[in-house]
Parts: C-alpha cells; structure tokens; sequence
C-alpha cells in the first residue's frame, strides 16, 4: 500500500493498554514496537513505508522543525514556537491546541493533511538526523534542536513511563538506565536507539541544515534571553509586549495548567486522573534519584561517548555548547 507523503497511515491495531504490554526485556519488545532503520516505533502511528515516505516530504523554506530527543523540552519549544507565530494564543482567543499548530511529523495524531497546511509550517519531530525529510538539508528550512542534560533526559522518562499507557513500564531505575545507556530503552514516542547516537548525528551534522542549537538549562536559565534568540533565528520581531506575554505564557507552570498546551486531553498517551504529561520541567532532578555510583557509571559512559565533541562539563553534564546557525545560510 503506498501513502501519500505527511498522511497517517491506515492501520488497524488494539488499544494502547495492548501495544504496550510489554514484557520487561533488556530491549523494546519487537511483538508491540517495530524496528526500523536502527530505531523502534509505535505501530499504532506509522508503519515502515510511511517512515520511508517522509524522506520525499516537500519542504518549504517557511518551514520551522523542532527536534529532540525525547523528554528533552519538546513541549515547551512546541509552545514556545505557537506563542510566537500565534497572536491568538498569546491573548488566549483561540482554543487551539498546540500539538495541533506544532504537529509531530512521524506521528501524525489528527490525520492532518501536511502538504496543504498553510506557511509557515511548525513541526515536531524524534527523527534522527538520517531519517528526516531529504530537502531539509541546505534548504531554507529552519531546525531548531533542544538538547538536554542526559541524566535529566532518563530520570524524566522514568517517572512519564509509570503512567504511560503506550509504554513498558520499568519498575527499577536502574534497568532504565543500563537501557538508556546501551541505547536500547524505550523513550517517548519513537524508541531511540540512544541518546548519543542522536544528538552526535544533529550535531555532526549541522553544516547541512540551517540550525540553531539550544539547551534545556539555559532555557530554565534565562527563558527571555533564549526567546529573543529564537526569534532572531526565525526573522520574527515581536514588540517588547508581544515579548513579554510570550515568556510568561511560556513558563512551565503557566503551560502546565494550559490545556492547549499539556496534552491533558491525549489519554491515549496518559492515564486520565494520573500525573500529568508535565511533571516538574526542573534542571538537575537527577539528583534525587541516582545514587553515586550510577552517577559515577552515567558519567563514565557519557565521556567515553562523547569525547571527541565539544561539550560543557558543569559538574551536571550539561549538553554541547550550541554553536548557533550557519552564518552562511542566513
């Protein structure tokens, strides 16, 4: 069967408490997850050819993606980016949700029909560097990556997984970890095959896409200073009070109670009534949970991994210093 390029596949599946049933393996599960290209998806969203598809997604030059690594500030920068391009959802007339401005591009929820979206396009998107669309490179496109402290990264999928519908659940931190690290855990919509692997694969690679690099911690640090950088990277001029509601309304505790914005609703990701998809959106959380020695292993393996690039070390693991766009695709 083949798929016309941003369409949700047809598929027919059980409910999500049935994808996810997952027995507790040193790996995903392949009888609920597929494996495609090095990574694990949901079959419930996308299938191989509908993976495959997306490398001929048409770009235009208006286009914005965001891109992480799951658990990585995807849902802030979803909101960051509507608050930016919407005056409708800066003074609140509007009730649109932001999954439904920000869409993901792998999984697409609403069956939304990509291509006759109108400019600018905002997506969201998991993908590694080597599945995304093939005209995302030196295309006018934009990319905006959000990096985060790893550790950050596997305590917060360890405590989204406990009321996950979608996911397995892992009783033990430490077996999430020892996942996390050898690349074989299940994280957030699209099962990564790790952490490293995906944020070497964007930074390696950013000489071929017009991207600008920022961290979650400087982010939390200074939220107005990374919005006017943001805004400087997307041409977009907001007056200091279109500025000022931006960063307010995007604040975690304003996006957390925002039912636009928290994906409250989306109970086939989250079990009605439990924790919410946002939990605590704070830096250096670890910290509660990791005991010295696994900190002692994290750390280890992370320098191991990721010696030959150039990351800031702040005593927390922070993520690489963003080198900000090409200044020759400006």
């Amino acid at each position: 069967e083949s798929y016309k390029v941003g369409q949700r596949p047809k598929l027919q599946w059980g409910p999500w408490e049935v994808i996810c049933s997952c027995h507790l393996l040193s790996r995903p599960s392949e009888e609920f997850m597929f494996k495609h290209k090095g990574f694990y998806f949901l079959p419930d969203l996308a299938n191989p050819e509908y993976i495959d598809s997306l490398e001929h997604f048409v770009i235009r030059d208006s286009d914005v993606f965001v891109v992480t690594f799951p658990k990585s500030g995807t849902v802030w920068m979803q909101n960051i980016l509507s608050l930016i391009y919407y005056e409708s959802h800066r003074d609140g007339t509007a009730k649109t949700e932001t999954i439904d401005r920000v869409p993901w591009l792998e999984y697409n929820f609403n069956k939304m029909d990509y291509g006759s979206r109108p400019s600018p396009r905002l997506f969201s998107t998991h993908l590694p560097y080597y599945l995304a669309p093939r005209d995302m490179r030196n295309k006018g496109a934009k990319v905006i990556y959000v990096a985060r402290n790893p550790k950050d990264v596997a305590v917060s999928y360890f405590h989204f997984s406990k009321h996950a519908f979608i996911f397995e659940k892992v009783p033990d931190f430490n077996i999430l970890m020892e996942r996390f690290l050898s690349g074989k855990g299940k994280v957030s919509f699209t099962a990564k095959s790790s952490w490293f692997d995906h944020i070497r694969g964007w930074f390696t690679h950013r000489a071929d896409y017009n991207i600008l690099f920022l961290t979650y911690e400087e982010m939390k640090k200074d939220l107005r200073s990374a919005v006017l950088k943001i805004c400087d990277f997307l041409g977009k001029r907001l007056t200091e009070k279109e500025l000022d509601v931006v960063v307010e309304k995007a604040t975690f505790n304003n996006m957390k109670s925002d039912p636009r914005s928290n994906y409250e609703d989306k109970t086939c990701i989250l079990k009605k009534g439990r924790d919410n998809f946002l939990r605590r959106g704070t830096v250096g959380d670890w910290k509660n949970i990791m005991t010295v020695a696994q900190s002692e292993k994290f750390n280890k393996v992370f320098n191991e991994k990721m010696k030959d690039l150039p990351f800031k070390d702040r005593g927390t693991l922070a993520c690489p210093t963003p080198p900000g766009p090409d200044p020759g695709k400006q």
